[in-house]
């Protein structure tokens, strides 16, 4: 018994992790990462690594969903969110929202549930059924 509701678990992190994530891969699919060069770039880095954001965000969520190389998926997520937090947010790691949260709780709870995801792994209940050592 335990292990299923602990299988269900995954599940179910893993798919509040993965499409909530995937929402915005589609918005950069759409719209391009234009916007990412531009701050890539400010930084002295190359414009190219702006596509690193499609692997965090489309494929790392189509991963977690499906829980295919479910530990890999949570890697991406957790890169993902360190560079955008390097980039966009670092100055903003102190500060509450106006309703008395953390300002940065979006991104905190990408990158946590991200490394939750890592160490969980997929669970019985994905394609791969959770044999893998990368799920």
């Amino acid at each position: 018994m335990q292990s299923t509701r602990d299988d269900l678990g995954k599940l179910i992190l893993r798919l509040t992790l993965g499409i909530l994530l995937l929402f915005h891969g589609v918005s950069k699919v759409i719209n391009g990462v234009g916007f990412i060069e531009g701050m890539i770039t400010s930084h002295g880095l190359p414009a190219f690594l702006a596509y690193g954001a499609y692997l965090g965000e489309v494929l790392a969520p189509v991963l977690l969903i499906l829980g295919v190389l479910t530990r890999l998926g949570g890697l991406l997520v957790v890169g993902n969110m360190l560079v955008a937090l390097s980039l966009v947010h670092l100055s903003q790691l102190g500060d509450l929202s106006k309703t008395g949260g953390w300002a940065l709780e979006l991104q905190g709870f990408y990158l946590f549930m991200g490394l939750c995801v890592i160490l969980f792994g997929a669970g019985r209940y994905s394609v791969s059924g959770g044999r893998g050592a990368w799920d």
